[in-house]
């Protein structure tokens, strides 16, 4: 959509319907809303003032950028916003050219714009990046590392920082309102040449007096950081007015620099439900908009909520037991433990590295960490658990939410691979419980490891099983049904309930095991479970390159049983998982239990 010859109330009045369009397609299909509503005047005037067919444009995390997905080629697909087969929630190239980048985790957008900046260079090309950051990602220390070498590069881009919750401006209040009018503009800009012109001739003492005071007017300003880091800043702006957006951004498009925007913008804009800082507004299930009810009652419990219990229980009987989350602490139930002991349990923002890595020194000195962070996640601190964890033996403990297939959120957000790229780690225990009982029975296993452990869990409830928990010991399975059948189904954590459901299909009797361990293995039992049956089939919600079924067929392997046992493991594939409603994207991969029971022979 060229939007290029609107006029100011022209622009308005789209960014009205493009809210009402959001707003009605996420109350249906569910999604992130609060940060897309306040960021719509931001993504209009994005479209205005630069070029979205040649300039890159790059959205962190992008779960933001469904303004920019109205104005460009989706708008008749936009009511698919979500679904399976349907639109991604998030920016994809493949979707679209007008999307420059995949983004789902935090922080990689100024990385990306430098790197655009360079080749554009390199290229000889008339364009410019154009990065569009939310505050929330500014905790993360990759957004530092790119701008470091930005302000030292100075090449052309244009970053606009959507400023929603943090209070960059709020300590100087009226003096800093003052100037920020001041700063968006071309006096206060072109002022800043002048004197940088003007010091550049002037007498030593008159030039250390003149340095003095520009130092001491960035001291009351907001830029300060930015500036410092060689960053040249515009505002703050008011992130609703698109007069004074398009002017900001033009100033910035000229000045052939990397320029920041600092933009204010309030959640939920338009909705005055949701309007503010409210964290369950950021992503939403289905609800009614004229009250703001979710539509999807909540039914049973999830592992989330099981975690969450179990680990207040916990740390209510060690005073030792400290734990921490990076930005997720409703999502991941650290919620409830920062209520109730603010002094032990921390969210460190949009931190995985730095969530890890202190709390191995809290490890150290002689704490119980609990690490809760979504699979997808703690990819982000891969290095940390290695390095700073696994090296040194430390009982540090990870709670890994979200394993497995989380619905709608898609590629970026699967949590496919923490069994493969945990498994390969020394010193490192991994397990999985079944249901509620086993989680209890996991949380006080893990207490009492005196070195690294993980286990992981899914996005909503466990599937019932009809078999009592027992107390974890290290390397130890849980043989569920044993039978006089040639068929053993193998089950790791929210795998069990997919096996049980599987074998409830079959028309003969199956064995059934609940592997609990995936390293170390139960090695005694599997190999006595190897001379009864020969055909093994894996149950587990992770990827089979590197999972369990890799794990049980190497240990086979290693003890010269793998030509008496035909394994066959119904892992994810070496594949990315698409976006859509659960069940749908497993019916997709075949992995619901009536499709897994016909191969089953």
């Amino acid at each position: 959509m060229n939007i290029k010859n609107y006029t100011i109330e022209e622009l308005n009045d789209l960014c009205a319907k493009i809210r009402k369009k959001i707003l009605e397609t996420v109350s249906k299909n569910g999604g992130h809303l609060s940060s897309t509503l306040g960021s719509v005047e931001l993504i209009a005037a994005m479209h205005y003032v630069f070029d979205p067919a040649k300039d890159p444009f790059i959205f962190d995390v992008s779960h933001q950028a469904y303004a920019h997905k109205l104005l460009t080629d989706r708008r008749e697909k936009f009511d698919s916003l979500r679904q399976f087969g349907g639109i991604s929630g998030y920016t994809k190239p493949s979707e679209s050219k007008y999307d420059y980048f995949v983004a789902g985790h935090s922080s990689t957008s100024i990385s990306l714009a430098t790197g655009a900046a360079k080749a554009i260079k390199l290229k000889g090309e008339d364009r410019i990046p154009v990065a569009l950051i939310g505050d929330g990602s500014m905790t993360a220390g990759m957004v530092y590392e790119a701008m470091n070498e930005l302000g030292d590069i100075k090449l052309p881009t244009v970053i606009i920082l959507n400023d929603n919750e943090m209070s960059i401006a709020k300590p100087i209040g009226a003096i800093s309102n003052y100037l920020s009018q001041v700063m968006a503009g071309n006096f206060y800009q072109k002022i800043k040449k002048q004197t940088k012109q003007i010091l550049e001739h002037l007498p030593e003492g008159a030039t250390y007096i003149a340095k003095r005071f520009d130092e001491s007017m960035k001291l009351i300003t907001p830029g300060i950081l930015f500036e410092e880091l060689g960053l040249e800043y515009i505002g703050p702006v008011d992130g609703h007015d698109l007069e004074a957006l398009i002017e900001a951004y033009t100033l910035a498009k000229k000045m052939n620099k990397p320029v920041i925007i600092h933009a204010q913008t309030t959640k939920g804009k338009g909705y005055h439900i949701a309007e503010g800082y409210y964290e369950h507004w950021h992503g939403v299930s289905k609800f009614d908009i004229d009250t703001g009810e979710p539509l999807n009652k909540n039914g049973a419990k999830n592992a989330t909520k099981m975690f969450s219990e179990a680990l207040l229980d916990l740390a209510k009987k060690d005073e030792k037991v400290v734990g921490v989350t990076a930005a997720m602490p409703s999502g991941t139930g650290i919620k409830e433990l920062m209520q109730a002991f603010p002094e032990r349990f921390w969210d460190v923002a949009i931190a995985e590295q730095h969530a890890v890595t202190s709390m191995c020194a809290m490890a150290k000195e002689g704490f119980k960490p609990f690490i809760a962070i979504y699979s997808t996640f703690l990819q982000r601190a891969y290095d940390q658990v290695i390095h700073d964890a696994c090296i040194m033996a430390l009982p540090v403990v990870f709670a890994i939410d979200r394993a497995g297939i989380v619905g709608e959120d898609g590629e970026t957000h699967q949590g496919a691979f923490d069994v493969s790229y945990l498994r390969a780690i020394p010193n490192m225990t991994l397990f999985a419980p079944r249901d509620e009982a086993s989680m209890h029975e996991a949380v006080k296993f893990a207490h009492k490891m005196t070195t690294p452990c993980a286990f992981r869990y899914p996005r909503g409830a466990f599937t019932p099983i009809p078999y009592k928990a027992k107390p974890m010991e290290l390397g130890k399975a849980d043989l569920l049904v044993d039978t006089d059948s040639e068929i053993l189904l193998i089950g790791y954590g929210a795998g069990v309930g997919r096996a049980y459901e599987t074998m409830k299909l079959l028309d003969k009797e199956v064995g059934l095991l609940d592997l609990v361990f995936v390293k170390p293995l139960d090695e005694t039992l599997l190999t006595q479970l190897a001379a009864k049956y020969s055909r093994w089939y894996i149950f587990s919600d992770s990827a089979k390159m590197g999972g369990v079924g890799s794990a049980i067929c190497e240990f086979l392997a290693q003890n010269n049983l793998h030509e008496e046992v035909k394994v066959v493991t119904f892992e994810y594939e070496d594949d990315f998982i698409t976006h859509g409603n659960t069940k749908l994207v497993e019916e997709s991969l075949g992995i619901l239990p009536e499709q897994l029971a016909q191969k089953i022979h």
